[in-house]
């Protein structure tokens, strides 16, 4: 950053920056305070955009209680800490891994499996047989250390950022739907005596929708792409990696971003969840044809 006092000669010619990110230039101010925020912290007011800052203070400020609330790039409301579901999602990743280091009936118990094959397993049913929870809460189970460091890292820098531009809801959507899009093709494709874990399903979704929305506000897309294009190797080429989840969360990601980030302002929760539930129809769809095929 330049440490040089604002309004001086050289000052004049540059572009402004973001008080919250003071790495990327920007040419929007806050109606309400005038400081240049970026296009993350913008948030949709009755006139112009707010900064963040400011629509937690808007309670005091003297503004009608019937004032249009603030709301983020998606529509969400905006929250007081942008990253609370982030931070939920971690802490539950990190209770699972932890309670199944002392228990392997518990690990089995929520793996994502098709079919146990017969002795010397234990006796559990799959998803064929009825449990389809699995297809939940194997987004949540990890068994090795580098496995949920990597996954919880990349939860951390993908999902603070979208939280703050989806809101927490259409966030928690995103989330979930991509990591049950990742689990039903996993089960479709994968081996059905093969356990599949992980949170790599809902964080690929993530990196689709990272992708939509740094187009969405015309970022430079090549760090996303080049990220993404690595992971992609990862997956293609490592054993013991599940691409089905990955090309899952993957699709299921770009869609349901697509449709937070663009809705039509007049019909944009119909649109937004209208997606979500048309996606959920089809990981229902292909998890009841991969049901018939083992039954």
């Amino acid at each position: 950053m330049d440490d040089q006092a604002a309004g001086s000669p050289q000052d004049a010619h540059r572009v402004p920056h973001c008080y919250r990110h003071p790495d990327r230039e920007t040419g929007i101010r806050c109606t309400r305070c005038e400081r240049p925020i970026c296009p993350e912290c913008m948030v949709n007011a009755a006139v112009g955009f707010q900064c963040p800052d400011c629509v937690r203070s808007g309670s005091g400020t003297g503004h009608a209680p019937n004032a249009a609330m603030p709301r983020t790039l998606a529509g969400g409301t905006v929250a007081a800490d942008p990253h609370l579901i982030t931070k939920i999602l971690i802490g539950i990743n990190l209770a699972v891994f932890i309670a199944v280091q002392f228990s392997e009936p518990l690990l089995n118990d929520l793996v994502l499996i098709g079919r146990w094959p017969p002795e010397p397993f234990l006796p559990t049913d799959g998803v064929a047989d009825g449990d389809w929870y699995r297809l939940v809460t194997s987004m949540f189970t990890h068994e090795a250390i580098w496995h949920i460091a990597f996954n919880m890292l990349s939860l951390w820098w993908l999902g603070g950022p979208l939280e703050a531009a989806l809101g927490r809801a259409r966030y928690l959507a995103l989330y979930f739907v991509s990591g049950l899009a990742g689990s039903a093709l996993a089960y479709l494709l994968g081996a059905p005596t093969t356990g599949t874990l992980g949170a790599s399903g809902a964080i690929f979704g993530l990196f689709g929708a990272t992708a939509v929305l740094m187009r969405r506000l015309d970022y430079d897309m090549r760090p996303i792409i080049a990220l993404l294009v690595i992971n992609l190797i990862f997956t293609f080429t490592w054993a013991n990696i599940s691409w089905q989840a990955h090309i899952g969360g993957l699709v299921a990601g770009v869609v349901v971003g697509y449709a937070m980030v663009h809705a039509p302002r007049e019909r944009r929760s119909l649109v937004q969840y209208g997606t979500c539930a048309l996606v959920l129809a089809v990981i229902v769809g292909l998890t009841l044809l991969r049901t018939a095929q083992l039954t």
